[in-house]
């Protein structure tokens, strides 16, 4: 019997954990009883009763399987470090907040029964802030036209993941990892099912301005060279513009020396420009170096503090102390 692994990362989810675990074993039970399952948590450091309950729920189903990580090691290193802890002959990753609909369990495992290696979720609506709907939706137009790896538009990282393509992450080794556009660069042909993105459960978004400016910023840097050759283009043309306005304001002072005053507005407006031009760029190219930077120091994805109902000596499954602990 071939086993669905279902992953779902959560961070100060106490109302939603319980609910999620309920649905997703409800729909693995009635409409794929022919396989086996297990249903793995990586709690990303919750400050509120996420753990007790989690712990609760693992002694009462052990099919039911946790991991607490040591502290927030943040919205992409942990669910990736997930994916490379599961058993099971392929993984479905889904949030704790009922925004990657349970219904779509099923529809990704027939998928994976017709042969695709990957299957993902495509939001085509959401029921959100429309806003934010908006936004995204201009950030992700604006990364497929810059990237030179054709980016997925309203991809999540919710799907299903074969065996075969978690050994492709475990290789990576990449301490700075961005799912999404792993899976749009490395990844096996894929299908996408499109969905409409539902409101929240319960509880409130962790997402704020600073989180989606992260993501933003490791796409930028991890698939773009936009930025930089930006950087080199608009310098090139500000120097020429400002050399032509310079032999220009020369030649004019020069011809009409008595009534052509050069005054300082000019050069304030110009000093200004070219300085705000530079400031933009030092950070631009700032964001460049902090990835390089990360990526260099090779620190570990996650730290554990604990994991339960996990096989094998302290808790770890076998096939992962010789394949897995490089990245832990």
């Amino acid at each position: 019997m071939k086993t669905i692994s279902v992953l779902i990362p959560c961070y100060n989810e106490e109302e939603n954990v319980e609910a999620i675990a309920g649905a997703v074993i409800g729909v693995l039970e009635k409409e794929l009883p022919q396989y086996g399952y297990e249903l793995v948590f990586i709690d990303n450091d919750s400050r509120d009763n996420t753990r007790p309950i989690l712990r609760r729920m693992c002694g009462e189903n052990p099919r039911v399987k946790a991991i607490f990580n040591a502290r927030n090691f943040g919205q992409f290193n942990s669910p990736y470090y997930g994916l490379l802890q599961v058993e099971g002959d392929c993984v479905i990753a889904m949030v704790a907040d009922f925004q990657d609909p349970v219904e779509l369990i099923p529809q990704y495992v027939k998928a994976w029964e017709e042969g695709y290696k990957i299957v993902i979720g495509i939001k085509t609506s959401s029921r959100e802030n429309p806003l934010m709907y908006w936004l995204r939706s201009c950030y992700y137009k604006m990364i497929r036209k810059l990237s030179d790896v054709e980016q997925i538009e309203h991809f999540t990282g919710s799907g299903l993941y074969d065996r075969e393509f978690i050994e492709v992450l475990r290789r990576l080794d990449d301490p700075t990892p961005f799912l999404r556009g792993i899976v749009a660069e490395l990844g096996y042909k894929r299908k996408e099912i499109p969905y409409e993105q539902p409101k929240r459960r319960a509880g409130k978004t962790h997402n704020n301005f600073y989180r989606l400016y992260d993501a933003a910023m490791l796409s930028v840097t991890s698939y773009t060279k936009a930025g930089l050759r930006l950087a080199t283009f608009v310098g090139a043309v500000s120097c020429a513009l400002s050399l032509a306005v310079a032999f220009a304001y020369l030649v004019m002072k020069l011809v009409w020396w008595d009534r052509f005053p050069a005054g300082m507005a000019p050069m304030l407006l110009g000093m200004l420009f070219l300085g705000s031009v530079q400031i933009f760029f030092i950070g631009m190219i700032g964001e460049y170096v902090l990835s390089i930077n990360q990526r260099v120091m090779k620190r570990p994805l996650v730290i554990e503090e604990e994991r339960i109902n996990f096989s094998g000596r302290h808790g770890e499954a076998p096939e992962l102390r010789e394949k897995g602990n490089d990245n832990q």
